[in-house]
């Protein structure tokens, strides 16, 4: 017994070691030199790409993402108008504009940067007892002027649904799935869209109408890598 205590122990401790080579830390001027380089200002924020399986997703979405982009110190062009202007072009899907020239839209828009939003997940998992939320999203800002990627980051947020807070027994039982079950059904997606925001737009460079405006080039950001095989 105490040989298999310490093989788990060892096997723990392993797994710990390889799970600590999965991240790591860098400045934003060393991760984004091109934010501190051109210095964009404003920014057009581009309708969603919906990778994920809820077709409502970028509907939903689209209503998280400007208000913490002005937190972050740059003018957001009005999302209704920038979408509307786009949609009457037929332009319904960021993806349409992503590998053409962003020149036009400088011409158009007049703003420095393109956002481009892509939504990885946006589901719920359920297995009767339990439930989980996730919502992950993707992030990048091109330059109007030449094109180049400026910034990009990923963030993700998975909400446990399941009710813990039953009896035991078969009527404890009976009520977490019903309660878990309505959880699911009535989830609310944008306060997670918002959070997944949060971690994401927290490693971009603040931009010229915030405080911290090119004081922040050592602020470090952490970076998810793949571990090793």
């Amino acid at each position: 017994m105490n040989r298999l205590i310490a093989a788990a122990l060892l096997l723990a401790l392993a797994l710990l070691g390889g799970c600590a080579h999965t991240a790591q830390q860098s400045t934003k001027a060393e991760l984004f030199p091109l934010m501190y380089e051109q210095k964009p200002r404003s920014i057009v924020v581009l309708p969603p790409i919906n990778e994920s399986t809820a077709a409502d997703a970028p509907t939903y979405y689209s209503t998280t993402i400007q208000e913490p982009l002005v937190f972050t110190g740059y003018y957001v062009l009005p999302y209704e108008v920038s979408s509307d202007i786009l949609a009457h072009e037929g332009i319904t899907d960021g993806h349409q504009l992503y590998d053409l020239p962003l020149n036009t839209l400088k011409e158009y828009f007049g703003a420095d940067a393109v956002l481009f939003t892509r939504i990885k997940k946006w589901d719920t998992s359920y297995a009767v007892v339990a439930s989980y939320l996730t919502v992950a999203v993707e992030c990048e800002l091109k330059s109007t002027t030449t094109g180049e990627k400026m910034w990009n980051y990923s963030g993700t947020v998975v909400i446990d649904l399941t009710n813990h807070n039953t009896g035991g027994g078969l009527a404890g039982l009976l009520v977490q799935v019903v309660v878990t079950a309505m959880n699911t059904a009535m989830a609310d997606y944008v306060p997670y869209a918002m959070q997944a925001n949060a971690i994401a737009l927290n490693a971009m460079p603040f931009g010229p109408y915030h405080p911290q405006h090119e004081k922040d080039t050592e602020h470090k950001v952490f970076v998810q890598k793949a571990a090793d095989k």
